[in-house]
């Protein structure tokens, strides 16, 4: 059972972050575009440094810092008369009402925990990603339009909202939709994360025996239950591909892009 619900941690994992990166993505392609220098300097800087980045390196660093970052803020303030340092060496030692979570609390807290973090690290990667992407489909809208809309009397945040962005969507969708499969073919990293997922579970279930499960009735099924995985990949992908190839073709309506031309010329 904790197989099949693998499965549903994918699928959840998918459905929070791909919103949470989208939405960090335009946070950080609106401030690059900004005209204000630090606004723009700060969104620029983060795509490039977290794209330059291998993404396993930032997967198990941000894990690992924003655990202890998180925990540093509530060792300051539950034991503010601890007397050892926190740094001792390689080891960071906090308080016992510190850890995050609580070493008593029950085994879905902290696998809840170990999953918003993957969740976070998952969308401070993608997001940058998508950043960049959303970044050079604003810039795609022709400045013609803006200026017009400037010269009929919107101010450059009414342009932004009302010309810009309902028009960048169609330059933007062939870059997201390639994201988006590397995000789901990224989800496999949740093992290396700490979480339960499809990949922890074929390796469990599929082995001879673990110290998990020592009583299995057959022998190395780990190539049919990572089989299974294979299917359910190429199965998911091909569903993201139809449904991308429906929404791309609804944006090209009306649209100056060969897509558009292309519908006109068929009609």
């Amino acid at each position: 059972m904790n197989f099949y619900v693998s499965f549903g941690t994918v699928l959840l994992l998918l459905a929070i972050t791909a919103p949470a990166s989208l939405a960090l993505g335009f946070a950080g392609a609106a401030a690059a575009r900004s005209r204000l220098l630090p606004l723009s300097l700060l969104g620029k800087g983060y795509t490039a440094i977290v794209r330059g980045v291998p993404d396993i390196a930032l997967f198990l660093f941000f894990v690992i810092a924003l655990d202890q970052f998180l925990e540093w803020i509530r060792h300051q303030m539950l034991c503010p008369d601890w007397a050892e340092p926190v740094r001792q060496g390689n080891d960071f030692v906090v308080c016992a009402a510190a850890k995050l979570p609580l070493s008593t609390a029950p085994q879905w807290i902290h696998e809840t925990y170990s999953f918003f973090v993957a969740v976070f690290t998952f969308a401070i990667v993608f997001g940058a990603f998508a950043a960049n992407v959303l970044y050079g489909a604003m810039r795609a809208v022709p400045l013609a339009q803006i200026e017009t809309a400037e010269a009929f009397g919107m101010s450059p945040r009414q342009a932004f909202w009302r010309i810009l962005v309902p028009q960048m969507w169609i330059f933007a969708l062939p870059g997201l939709s390639n994201l988006w499969m590397v995000l789901i073919k990224a989800t496999p990293l949740l093992f290396l994360l700490g979480v339960e997922d499809v990949v922890y579970w074929a390796r469990e279930l599929g082995g001879m025996a673990t110290p998990r499960f020592t009583d299995y009735p057959h022998g190395d099924w780990r190539m049919w239950y990572f089989l299974v995985l294979l299917v359910f990949y190429l199965a998911f992908t091909r569903v993201s591909e139809i449904v991308l190839g429906r929404l791309m073709a609804r944006l090209n309506r009306g649209q100056a892009t060969f897509g558009g031309e292309a519908q006109r010329g068929a009609a």
